[in-house]
């Protein structure tokens, strides 16, 4: 435990004071843990240093592989909405509409249906050139835009089934899914709220950010693109996603058994795939915001080169993360945390929240920190039949976002988006998942009590 306190905090160091790029900063800082308990004899059995190099490089290639090509597809698709002033035209029928004063709630809608069924790093990279584009239109700073956006994907992302965090957590806890798709949104939304549009309005008195620049590129021979067409291909990655998760949900219900061996459901299984979706959405956008509107084929070639070789750090950091955090692990720092929290004797709500939040912080995985926690509470949970599987998936997928600091792929996609410091990015983003923990594990308790009355 001292070993990985020690490791963050030399982290943080190199990065802030000693101006190391972040990836040899996390390199460095998964050696130094490393060497610190192979010395002391500690982690997982056998662990050497080539052992921690090779983690590193397992956790850095897994992360890629899992999360590199939704980025990819993610940012191309981001970059031909704005390129092509689709964005701008969202932006200003969302204006025309709502009114200025509303488009809080616009981006706070736009981020809940898009974030209900896609993953955090998709929302971002669709949503983040309108918001962009509505804070240039509106005036208004760009943290109040962009946080409320932050805090709802990231809400949806850990307690909204079909993201795989809450998935695993519903199987191990026997939890309802329909419950607790429902306890996602009657508590998540109030969640969402305080950590996004509430803290924002702190946040902008404090922290000082520009708006990125998306200039969108409409030469003579070209048009925009219409308001419907613009909209519906900014969806169109959702319902190809939701489309999988039907068939998924009709399979584990029994609702249709056999719903993944027919045509219908292998075919909506494989287009409901993040890559295949946000492949078919790009090679669509490619036409409704491309050759439909005049643009060449060389021209689209520029946009997608361009947008892929400025996310090339991006990239690498998000895969540092992921190799930092799978060191953590190696070295044993989630069952030790998991061990402290057990040994507390504490309500169980309040216990499955601890261990996720512990696990969450040492190896920055929300994922990891529900699937060790879920598995961990399930003996607790059977030992106590009074108490509400699915408000404990609430309360683990609530600390599974606890404080996002610099071991979180997430937090490194974030800055490198939101173009901040890393400075910026723990006093914006991390004080915002941290809200999410904290406000979620209360909500989880004031509806357990609620429920028991």
């Amino acid at each position: 435990m001292l070993y990985a306190l020690l490791a963050i905090a030399a982290l943080v160091l190199l990065v802030t004071r000693l101006k190391f790029n972040p990836f040899i900063a996390l390199l460095i800082s998964s050696l130094a843990l490393g060497a610190a308990v192979v010395a002391a004899g500690a982690g997982a059995p056998g662990l050497g240093m080539t052992a921690v190099l090779k983690a590193f490089q397992d956790g850095f290639g897994g992360t890629m592989g899992s999360t590199g090509s939704i980025i990819v597809l993610g940012v191309v698709f981001g970059k031909l909405l704005a390129e092509s002033g689709g964005a701008g035209v969202l932006a200003r029928t969302f204006i025309r509409t709502l009114g200025p004063s509303r488009i809080g709630l616009c981006i706070i809608l736009l981020a809940l249906c898009v974030g209900m069924t896609t993953w955090f790093a998709v929302g971002l990279l669709l949503i983040l050139p309108i918001v962009i584009t509505l804070a240039k239109e509106t005036g208004q700073p760009f943290l109040r835009l962009v946080l409320p956006l932050l805090s709802f994907l990231s809400v949806m992302h850990g307690l909204m089934p079909p993201h795989p965090g809450p998935v695993v957590a519903i199987e191990a806890l026997k939890a309802d899914m329909g419950l607790v798709i429902l306890w996602a949104l009657v508590l998540g939304i109030p969640v969402a709220a305080v950590a996004g549009p509430l803290f924002a309005r702190i946040a902008v008195r404090h922290v000082q950010v520009p708006t990125p620049e998306y200039s969108p590129s409409v030469g003579v021979g070209q048009r925009l693109p219409g308001f419907g067409l613009t909209l519906f291909t900014v969806l169109l990655p959702v319902i190809l996603l939701l489309g999988g998760t039907v068939v998924e949900v009709l399979v584990k219900n029994a609702f249709v058994p056999d719903a993944a061996s027919t045509g219908w459901g292998r075919a909506l299984l494989f287009v409901g795939h993040p890559v295949m979706a946000l492949l078919l959405s790009v090679l669509f956008a490619m036409w409704a915001f491309g050759s439909r509107c005049g643009r060449s084929a060389a021209e689209l070639l520029k946009f997608s080169e361009a947008s892929v070789a400025g996310i090339g750090m991006t990239l690498v950091l998000v895969g540092g993360g992921g190799g930092f955090a799978r060191v953590m692990r190696e070295a044993g720092v989630d069952r030790e945390l998991a061990t402290l929290a057990s040994d507390a004797g504490l309500p169980l709500l309040v216990y499955g929240w601890l261990v996720s939040a512990f696990i969450r912080v040492a190896t920055g995985s929300a994922t990891v920190a529900i699937t060790v926690a879920s598995g961990f509470l399930a003996p607790a949970l059977i030992a106590s039949p009074g108490a509400s599987a699915e408000l404990l998936v609430i309360a683990i997928g609530s600390g599974s976002l606890f404080l996002s600091h610099l071991n979180d792929s997430g937090f490194w996609m974030v800055k490198e988006c939101l173009g901040l410091s890393v400075a910026q990015t723990l006093r914006t983003w991390t004080v915002t998942e941290t809200l999410i923990g904290i406000v979620g594990l209360g909500m989880a308790l004031l509806a357990d009590s609620v429920r028991t009355l």
